[in-house]
């Protein structure tokens, strides 16, 4: 089974529903260790997408450029400019496909962590967003059926912040707390597994 325009539209209806579901507990999160505007950043975001739903292309990377500059349009913080930034990187490498296998799922993870960790100049091991798509990546990795692709990734969002969640933070605001983050989950990688969740759905 691939992704095609319709499982993608899919996709974004689950994901605007869940980042709806997650604003009070990402803007909690991110307000113990940053501006406490990440679940305003996902919302405003999907919402900006999910509204010019109906007119995206088949073109898969068509699409996921339009996705990716209604985006950064709602949002000018960080986190919201990283993730149009993956968002490109994964449409510059689908323009005129109108379908994804399951096994490139590694692959677009990849590319949206490479080109988010050069936007962001930071390095993996940080406790952010990066080590997520990173684990992400690597659990999909030489997998096809769809079924082992979206368990797996949804299995990586999650075990990547259950081993990051006692150490401490070091890039980007929230490393100003160094040791006092320890304990405490970073808020990109929380929205992060709720955008695996809802996109494995």
């Amino acid at each position: 089974m691939s992704i095609d325009r319709a499982a993608m539209v899919a996709g974004i209806t689950r994901l605007t529903a869940e980042m709806e579901r997650q604003f009070d507990a990402l803007n909690a999160a991110d307000g113990a260790l940053g501006d406490g505007d990440l679940g305003v950043t996902m919302t405003r975001g999907m919402r900006a997408i999910s509204g010019g739903v109906e007119t995206l292309p088949d073109d898969l990377g068509m699409a996921l450029l339009t996705c990716a500059q209604a985006f950064t349009k709602s949002s000018g913080s960080s986190y919201g400019t990283l993730m149009a930034t993956g968002l490109m990187a994964m449409a510059k490498a689908l323009r005129g496909r109108t379908a994804v296998e399951a096994s490139e799922v590694s692959g677009l993870a990849a590319l949206a962590r490479d080109a988010m960790q050069a936007r962001g100049k930071a390095d993996l091991g940080g406790k952010t967003v990066l080590d997520s798509l990173d684990a992400v990546a690597r659990a999909t990795a030489g997998l096809g059926d769809p079924a082992a692709v979206r368990a797996a990734a949804v299995q990586a969002a999650r075990a990547v912040m259950d081993e990051f969640r006692d150490r401490p933070a070091t890039i980007g605001r929230a490393r100003i707390f160094a040791d006092k983050s320890r304990g405490m989950d970073d808020p990109g990688m929380l929205a992060m597994r709720g955008i695996v969740e809802a996109l494995a759905g």
